[in-house]
C-alpha cells in the first residue's frame, strides 16, 4: 500500500491506500521505514514522501491496532523517525491533504514540509486518550515552541495550511499540481555538486540521543495510557463512532 518511484534521482515514496485516508496499518510502517532507509544511504538524492487521494494520511489505522499492543504500536512509529533520521539524504514531505496523529507527527523530523492550500495537520491523540508518539514531544516543540505545541495537543483541532505555515510546521504552499516538482526542486537544491548538505543534516538535525529520550518519555507515557484503560476505551469509541 505504498508506491516507491525515482523521479530526477529522488525516491518518491507514496502512501496508497485512498480509500482509507492513507489510515498506517502496522505493515505500512515496516514497509515505510525500510523505504527509507533502502534510499536514504546516498543511492538518491533525497527522498519525497507524499499521499494519494485528499489525505496525506490520517495516522494511525484504529482498526486494526484496537486489539494489539499500543507499546508495539508506537515503536513502529518511533521507527519511523529513526529511519529518517538516519539518512544521509534531505527528506521532504509533500503534504497534499489532510495529516493527521503519526502521520503528521512523523512529518516533524522531515527536513522540510511543503503543502498544498488544502493540506491540514491534526492531532487528536488527547481526545482520544491516546498519548503522542515520534518523538513529537521534542520535535513539535523544537518547531513552534513548547506553549503552542501543548495547545495544538491539548486542543486537538485541526491546523489550516496557512496557520501551519504561520507556524513554521510548514515551509511552503503551492499549488496541487506544482507538489511534487516543489518538493523535488529543494532536494536538488539542496543537493547540488559540492554542496555539504550530508554534513550539515548530521548538525542540523535533532541529535538521535535527544530523540531517544524523548521515545523513551513518550513510551512510559503509552504505558501509562494503556495501563490506566483509556487508550483502549478511547479506541473503541473511535471503532463504535458510527455503528
Amino acid at each position: 500500500m505504498i508506491d516507491i518511484t525515482v523521479r530526477d534521482e529522488v525516491a518518491v515514496i507514496t502512501l496508497n491506500r485512498p480509500e482509507k485516508l492513507n489510515a498506517l496499518t502496522a505493515g505500512m510502517r515496516r514497509d515505510l521505514a525500510a523505504a527509507v532507509r533502502a534510499h536514504g544511504d546516498g543511492s538518491a538524492r533525497g527522498i519525497v514522501v507524499t499521499g494519494t487521494g485528499r489525505a496525506f494520511s490520517s495516522g494511525e489505522d484504529i482498526n486494526q491496532a484496537v486489539d494489539r499492543s499500543l507499546l508495539d504500536e508506537v515503536e513502529l512509529f518511533h521507527d519511523l523517525t529513526r529511519a529518517v533520521l538516519e539518512t544521509r539524504v534531505p527528506v521532504v514531505a509533500a503534504v497534499n491533504g489532510l495529516s493527521v496523529g503519526g502521520a503528521a507527527e512523523w512529518t516533524l523530523c522531515f527536513d522540510a514540509r511543503v503543502g498544498t492550500p488544502g493540506a491540514e495537520y491534526f492531532w487528536p491523540e488527547n481526545h482520544i486518550g491516546l498519548s503522542v508518539s515520534n518523538a513529537s514531544s521534542l520535535l513539535l516543540s523544537r518547531l513552534v515552541g513548547g506553549g503552542r505545541a501543548l495547545r495544538l495537543v491539548l486542543d486537538s483541532s485541526r491546523i489550516s495550511a496557512e496557520e501551519a505555515q504561520r507556524l513554521g510546521i510548514l515551509d511552503e504552499i503551492v499549488a496541487p499540481d506544482a507538489l511534487l516538482d516543489t518538493a523535488i526542486g529543494l532536494v536538488h537544491r539542496w543537493t547540488l555538486p559540492g554542496t555539504a548538505t550530508g554534513v550539515h543534516l548530521r548538525l542540523l538535525r535533532p541529535s538521535l540521543e535527544e530523540v531517544e529520550r524523548a521515545f523513551a518519555a513518550e513510551t512510559e507515557a503509552a504505558k501509562e495510557v494503556e495501563g490506566s484503560g483509556i487508550a483502549k476505551a478511547g479506541m473503541d469509541r473511535f471503532v463504535n463512532r458510527d455503528r
